[in-house]
């Protein structure tokens, strides 16, 4: 199961880090310039993460290193492959929240693919789960990040630059698909696959006489 997950935010004192992605305590420092004394620059600021020891740097209340901004790390379930993306998306986050969602766009395409569908029409794979009993909240969350990355490509009435947390939420729904399509089921199917033999074969006879 995926952990919960505390974004980084702006002198809170706790969060996962993005660098160990560990959720830790964050001691925060101000940046101090010497012109002939010394004065706090109001601008720029660290946060230590007391379990990596790395620092992160912060202007103008900006996460700017590094550049992953609050972009969580990807769901361990995540088919290696696509973690390469995701993970590139979550290296541009910051300076391009466009390029960002139309990565996770192509990460969820190639993701429905891992499931079965085509991967050529995602509108038309979504709806093919959906027909096949998919959760109308994952539904959502796959058209969310279907629509905004579609936005990014092609512009329209979503301005990202303008709204760049929004790329930052799409990484969150990502992993919470990856929750409910891969890490759920595989859990249920782990503890199913432990039962008795004979028990498995049991339910197996109800459900051939219930299809009948």
């Amino acid at each position: 199961m995926s952990l919960p997950y505390t974004q980084p935010s702006f002198k809170t004192t706790a969060f996962n880090c993005p660098f160990c992605g560990a959720f830790s305590q964050q001691t925060w420092y101000d940046a101090i310039r010497h012109t002939g004394g010394f004065e706090d620059t109001h601008l720029v600021d660290f946060a230590y993460c007391n379990h990596c020891g790395k620092f992160s740097v912060w202007y103008d209340t900006k996460m700017i290193i590094p550049s992953t901004g609050s972009a969580p790390l990807p769901n361990p379930d995540l088919p290696e492959p696509l973690k390469t993306d995701y993970n590139e998306a979550r290296s541009i986050c910051g300076p391009s929240p466009r390029g960002a969602a139309a990565l996770l766009r192509l990460v969820v395409q190639k993701l429905c693919k891992y499931l079965g569908q085509s991967g050529v029409d995602l509108n038309a794979d979504i709806a093919n789960l959906v027909s096949k009993g998919l959760s109308p909240k994952i539904q959502k969350a796959l058209d969310v990040v279907r629509v905004i990355g579609n936005e990014a490509v092609h512009p329209g009435q979503i301005d990202l630059n303008d709204n760049p947390a929004i790329a930052s939420q799409l990484f969150a729904l990502v992993n919470l698909i990856v929750e409910a399509m891969i890490t759920q089921p595989r859990a249920v199917d782990k503890i199913y696959d432990s039962l008795p033999e004979s028990k498995r074969k049991a339910i197996d006879v109800r459900d051939s006489a219930i299809s009948k």
